[in-house]
């Protein structure tokens, strides 16, 4: 490869360079994308939803043939005690039919078939490749060095090394990122029937659910746990910020262990066979920890530019119209034969023209609110728990005294008034 030239660099073949790779090579670009694992996704990690109407955008009616797992028709939250569980559940058919919403989605079986649709298009994907560094010349990035394959120049490199892009950094467009910026995920495959699945989650074939669950699934540690449904398995995890992690001494894996015995959580998974374990970060500093997006000869893209939406579980639609914007950006570019920042900038324009930057803003003070009130995850829960379980008992205690119970419990262990500054507090740093 040394010393070679093509018009597109992208540097990682996850959602979001493949993304970009796709729409460029559609359009007639040369581009070539560099692969680190042996395959596109053999070193990826997620939760394991994808949503349709983003990856529609790129691969129409992909639904007919991608491998997917299941459509997801019900969504479960759950707030965890130690031993408790509330919950909200929404379930609809429509989300089983034709166009649906979301799927459950195994990253090596996916990121493949999405590469393959990028090399039908014309690019061309190499593997087991390790880009070191970018090159510069003339105070701008041409390429990248690539180890023994040497070095290779293009007119514009995108930048989709995932969370913690060590080349972002390298090219002076992001920091490292710091501990309470990311979250240390850890993630487990678990083997179970078709049939057992259908029947512990209650639906029909072909179908799933989804589960988040936030207080005791992290031990009351910002974050949450979650459990989706796969054809033959469950993909169970959870994970919280690095930061407090390491301020509290707590083990991610261990956090992983006591989640799946919880009582709301171990008869789900019950007897189920360990197929696969992984960790991994993923970036949630948000609007706040935004890197440089743009550079003489560079774009930066999905999770090396931090695009995860944590309140709503969202990354894949993100890093897939991230790379789908930065891709079009290029073609802009390419029209005009200039491929300064100038030029590049336009791609921060599409991307608030989205819903990308729309939705990182409106959450930008979600987690120092929540982080700054820990009893929000530990006490309330605990509080909300036992006034449920008082008024579910039925002892022959008439119901006008247990309500006055319920009323006194809950005035004792929610304190008014530090609910009525949370409430205050809520609705100012919220919404600002």
């Amino acid at each position: 490869m040394s010393q070679e030239r093509v018009e597109v660099i992208v540097v990682g073949a996850g959602p979001a360079g493949v993304a970009a790779a796709l729409t460029l090579a559609r359009a007639g670009v040369e581009v070539v994308v560099l692969e680190r694992g042996a395959y596109p996704g053999a070193k990826n990690v997620m939760g394991g939803i994808l949503y349709r109407q983003p990856t529609e955008e790129l691969v129409p009616g992909f639904w007919r043939e991608a491998p997917l797992e299941r459509a997801i028709v019900e969504q479960r939250y759950l707030l965890l005690t130690d031993e408790d569980a509330l919950g909200v559940t929404y379930r609809t058919p429509a989300f089983g039919q034709p166009p649906y919403n979301a799927f459950s989605v195994l990253r090596a079986e996916w990121d493949r078939w999405f590469a393959q649709q990028a090399e039908n298009a014309g690019a061309l994907l190499a593997t087991g490749v390790t880009v070191e560094d970018v090159l510069w010349e003339d105070g701008r990035i041409v390429g990248v060095r690539a180890g023994e394959q040497g070095e290779l120049y293009a007119d514009v490199v995108i930048l989709a090394d995932g969370a913690n892009s060590l080349l972002a950094q390298k090219a002076g467009l992001a920091r490292e990122w710091r501990p309470e910026e990311q979250a240390l995920v850890a993630k487990e495959l678990l083997r179970l029937s078709e049939t057992e699945i259908e029947r512990r989650f209650g639906v029909p074939p072909g179908q799933g659910v989804a589960i988040e669950a936030f207080g005791a699934s992290t031990g009351g540690l910002l974050g949450y746990g979650f459990l989706y449904t796969n054809r033959d398995t469950v993909s169970v995890g959870t994970g919280a910020l690095l930061s407090d992690l390491i301020t509290h001494e707590v083990n991610v894996s261990d956090l992983l262990d006591r989640f799946k015995r919880h009582p709301a959580i171990a008869p789900l998974l019950e007897g189920a066979e360990l197929v696969e374990y992984s960790a991994h970060l993923i970036p949630e500093g948000g609007w706040r920890a935004l890197p440089t997006l743009f550079t003489d000869g560079a774009l930066v893209v999905g999770d090396a530019a931090g695009f995860v939406n944590p309140l709503s579980r969202e990354g894949s639609n993100f890093a897939m119209i991230s790379g789908k914007l930065a891709a079009e950006t290029i073609l802009e570019a390419r029209a005009a034969g200039d491929f300064s920042a100038f030029a590049l900038s336009r791609y921060w324009q599409k991307l608030e023209e989205s819903f990308i930057l729309s939705d990182l803003e409106t959450i930008r003070n979600v987690t120092p609110f929540v982080h700054q009130r820990p009893y929000l995850l530990r006490e309330y829960p605990e509080a909300l728990a036992r006034a449920f379980q008082h008024y579910l008992t039925v002892d022959g205690t008439p119901k006008a005294q247990k309500y006055r119970a319920i009323v006194r419990e809950l005035m004792r262990d929610v304190r008014p008034t530090r609910l009525l500054r949370d409430v205050l507090a809520g609705v100012f740093q919220l919404a600002r």
